[in-house]
């Protein structure tokens, strides 16, 4: 007797979707995803499809119809709810465009609750593209099986960042000047914390003071040598994650 293939396979394709799931409540799709759906996964009545709310958690749902235009959609089980990820926020100086979609993808799939982009002196980018950025987002999200998808904020100059600064969360700032060992220092800490990383060419004298006098911040070290902005920030959450997060 054959074995009952399992349901919903491994190879469903899975979206994120901003309206609440539940069950047996059909929910349609429109747009681009609906075209992933229907052309490129090529999905007919009655496939499963994995769902996520970033509300309830990861649902496995059934096609029950497949247009060109729409596709619909009935969650039937509760496949996880919603993670928690540790309060950890990556306050990372804005990049270059492609050096900064990068910072956000690994943020994503290492399990960062918070982005908050930070605008230095020395950045050479100004700008960020919002709804660009939480598209990245959601597709990294979608790619590595997250529930939960990180919070992304307007960047913000750096000496608004450090006024604003909510006390009981540690600032670990990844200064080249030298600090702790990022390992022991985080190893050494237990409640909120965040990463403070800066742009290509680092932060000024002026600013490092500046974070500095900050009572949260720590200035930590990543190391003997110089990394690229995009670099700090994923080894240092990485690091962070394999000492203190949920790994």
């Amino acid at each position: 007797m054959p074995a009952t293939p399992a349901w919903p396979p491994k190879s469903a394709p899975r979206l994120f979707i901003p309206a609440p799931l539940a069950e047996g409540v059909a929910v349609a799709i429109d747009g681009p995803q609906a075209h992933y759906l229907s052309r490129v996964m090529r999905v007919g009545e009655g496939d499963a499809v994995i769902l996520c709310d970033d509300q309830t958690g990861e649902w496995a749902a059934r096609v029950a119809s497949a247009g060109k235009r729409d596709v619909v959609l009935v969650p039937e089980t509760l496949l996880r709810p919603r993670e928690e990820v540790p309060d950890f926020t990556l306050c990372a100086a804005l990049l270059k465009k492609d050096r900064f979609d990068l910072v956000l993808e690994k943020a994503c799939e290492l399990g960062v609750r918070h982005i908050q982009p930070v605008l230095t002196r020395r950045c050479v980018a100004d700008k960020l593209n919002l709804d660009r950025a939480n598209a990245i987002l959601t597709e990294a999200a979608e790619q590595c099986a997250r529930t939960a998808l990180p919070r992304l904020a307007a960047p913000v100059k750096l000496d608004a960042l450090l006024r604003g600064w909510d006390a009981p969360r540690a600032l670990f700032f990844a200064d080249e000047n030298g600090g702790d060992p990022a390992a022991t220092a985080f190893a050494a800490h237990t409640g909120p914390a965040a990463l403070l990383v800066g742009p290509e060419g680092g932060f000024d004298a002026d600013e490092r003071a500046a974070i500095r006098a900050l009572p949260e911040a720590r200035a930590i070290t990543l190391g003997p040598r110089i990394l690229r902005g995009e670099t700090a920030a994923i080894a240092a959450t990485a690091l962070w994650m394999g000492t203190s997060g949920d790994w």
